[in-house]
C-alpha cells in the first residue's frame, strides 16, 4: 500500500513531539503534586477512547459501500438527531452538550470518510459492490455495541480535558491510534469541537 509523504511527515513530527515532551519532563524540577503529561492510568484511558474512535471510524467504509449500492444519501440529519437524543439519554451523569459535541464529531468524521471514498469510486468508475453490507443487519449492531463503550470511555476522559496539555496529548496519540485515511482528515474531524470541554 502506498504511504503518502504527509503520513511520513506526520509520524516524523509525532516522534519529535514525543522526544520534546520527554526532554521537557526530564528537565523540569521535581515538584510535589505537579505532573508532566497524563499519568499512566490516564494515558491508558485516553488510548482506550481513541481506539474506540478508530473502531467506529472503521465502520464508515462499510456504510459507504452500502450507500454506494443503494444510492442512499450520506447525510441524514433526522437520523443523526435521533441518535444524538438517544446517546444523550444514555450518558446519564455526563454533560449533555459535551456528549452531543463528541458524537456529532464522530458523525462528521464518518461522513467525511464516506464522501472521500465515494469521490474516489466515481473517479475510478466503480460499479456495484458484491460484498456491500446490509446496514440494518451488519452495521448498526456494531455501532450499537460501540456507543455505550464510547460513552463510558468519554466519562473517564472529560475530567482530564481541563488539565494543561491533555488535548495536545490526545491529538498526538490519535496520530498513532486512529486510521489515517484521506491524509488524516477524518481523524482530525473526529477530534474537533469537543476537547475544549
Amino acid at each position: 500500500m502506498k504511504i503518502s509523504k504527509s503520513l511520513y511527515l506526520g509520524r516524523f513530527l509525532t516522534c519529535w513531539f514525543l522526544l520534546f515532551i520527554l526532554a521537557a519532563c526530564q528537565s523540569m524540577p521535581s515538584t510535589p503534586g505537579v505532573q508532566c503529561g497524563p499519568s499512566a492510568a490516564d494515558a491508558g484511558q485516553i488510548d482506550q477512547l481513541l481506539t474506540l474512535i478508530d473502531q467506529r471510524l472503521a465502520v464508515a467504509p462499510m456504510v459507504a459501500k452500502a450507500k454506494w449500492n443503494s444510492g442512499g444519501a450520506i447525510n441524514d440529519p433526522p437520523r443523526e438527531q435521533l441518535i444524538l437524543d438517544d446517546v444523550t439519554a444514555q450518558a446519564e451523569g455526563l454533560n449533555a452538550a459535551f456528549v452531543r459535541r463528541f458524537f456529532q464529531a464522530q458523525f462528521e468524521a464518518g461522513k467525511t470518510l464516506q464522501l472521500g471514498l465515494h469521490a474516489q469510486w466515481r473517479q475510478q468508475g466503480a460499479g456495484r459492490f458484491a460484498d456491500a453490507p446490509d446496514l440494518g443487519r451488519d452495521v448498526r449492531p456494531v455501532l450499537d455495541k460501540l456507543t455505550p463503550q464510547l460513552i463510558a470511555a468519554l466519562g473517564k476522559i472529560q475530567p482530564l480535558l481541563a488539565q494543561p496539555g491533555i488535548p495536545a496529548y490526545i491529538d498526538m496519540r490519535a496520530r498513532v491510534l486512529v486510521r489515517d485515511d484521506l491524509d488524516g482528515l477524518p481523524r482530525r474531524v473526529a477530534l474537533q469541537g469537543w476537547m475544549g470541554n
